[in-house]
């Protein structure tokens, strides 16, 4: 490597001819400029087009030769190893950006190979709800569809022959029965359809029909700001509601029912509270059906709590789904 010190002269100034040397001096092979060529090669073929690229290291080439050449005192065989190293380092970066090039390219592919995974596996779920959405239609729905036609005759039969009171009311509540459980049928295929799903703002509906089929008071207060809920916890709030009240049906003598749901700012709570005209009930039925133990796990999967348990005037259902 040449001097970094230009040639000069006996007084100290500098030699005549060099002052295209000594204004290119930082390009020699041990100056600063010259080494800051290579972080600059490097940008440019990270940054710009490829054949722009190539013409930066081509003017940085030019530009370090000039320079060599100017100073006069490195050999040919200097210099070309010199622009040897700046092709090999322009050379290298070009190759740096390529396989970051690729990488990325294969991590886009990786993506998109997931992504399409993850759709067939979405389109194979949908394609057996579908399936045993058909199958539930097709069987249950058409059987709760005869049986409220059949109901609906016995209604009829019974009013004209003149039947014991008891019995049209034992028809009629059959009649409601089987009308609900149609309607739930629908809902659950429309569910394995991706139809819309029920949450809180049913909570009414289901009071109605309580009260319709029982004759007891059900009433449904509703405290704090509604808070947006997932999927899961609205339909998990319908369920518990719905299993509760089924619960009242089958167990309890009440005399009113709440449904109490508070907004609060840890979460959404749902309190399901009868007062019975004894005081006492047996305990709900965990054999069938959801149960307390089915409410319970819908409420452990979103993280929440769901207490039961007898009160002083009935049993009160407690479930709690964290904000």
């Amino acid at each position: 490597m040449a001097d970094l010190a230009p040639s000069c002269g006996p007084d100290g100034s500098a030699a005549p001819g060099r002052g295209p040397a000594a204004a290119l001096v930082g390009l020699q092979g041990n100056g600063a400029a010259f080494l800051g060529v290579f972080p600059a090669l490097c940008l440019a073929a990270f940054a710009l087009p490829v054949h722009l690229s190539a013409v930066a290291a081509g003017a940085a080439i030019g530009a370090v030769s000039a320079a060599w050449v100017a100073d006069g005192r490195a050999g040919i065989a200097g210099i070309v190893l010199n622009d040897f190293a700046i092709v090999a380092f322009y050379v290298l970066s070009l190759f740096a950006r390529r396989l970051s090039e690729s990488n990325r390219r294969a991590e886009l592919l990786l993506r998109e190979l997931e992504q399409t995974r993850a759709a067939q596996a979405r389109a194979a779920a949908l394609a057996e709800r579908q399936r045993l959405a058909r199958e539930m239609h097709d069987v249950l729905a058409h059987s709760l569809s005869g049986l409220v036609l059949n109901l609906e005759g016995a209604m009829l039969l019974a009013d004209q022959g003149g039947a014991d009171p008891r019995v049209s009311d034992a028809i009629g509540r059959a009649h409601r029965l089987a009308k609900t459980g149609l309607a739930e049928a629908r809902r659950a295929i429309g569910m394995l359809r991706d139809d819309a799903l029920p949450g809180p703002q049913r909570l009414g509906d289901l009071a109605a029909e309580f009260e319709a089929d029982t004759g007891v008071a059900c009433q449904v207060t509703v405290t704090g700001a509604e808070t947006k809920l997932g999927t899961d916890a609205r339909l998990t709030v319908y369920r518990v509601a719905q299993e509760a009240l089924t619960n009242i049906r089958k167990h309890a003598r009440a005399s009113r029912v709440e449904i109490r749901l508070a907004y609060e700012p840890s979460g959404t709570r749902l309190v399901i509270e009868d007062f019975s005209r004894c005081g006492e009930r047996p305990a709900p039925d965990e054999g069938t059906g959801y149960g307390l133990t089915g409410m319970k796990e819908r409420a452990e999967l979103l993280g929440g709590t769901l207490t039961a348990g007898p009160t002083d005037g009935g049993f009160r259902v407690d479930l709690q789904v964290p904000a």
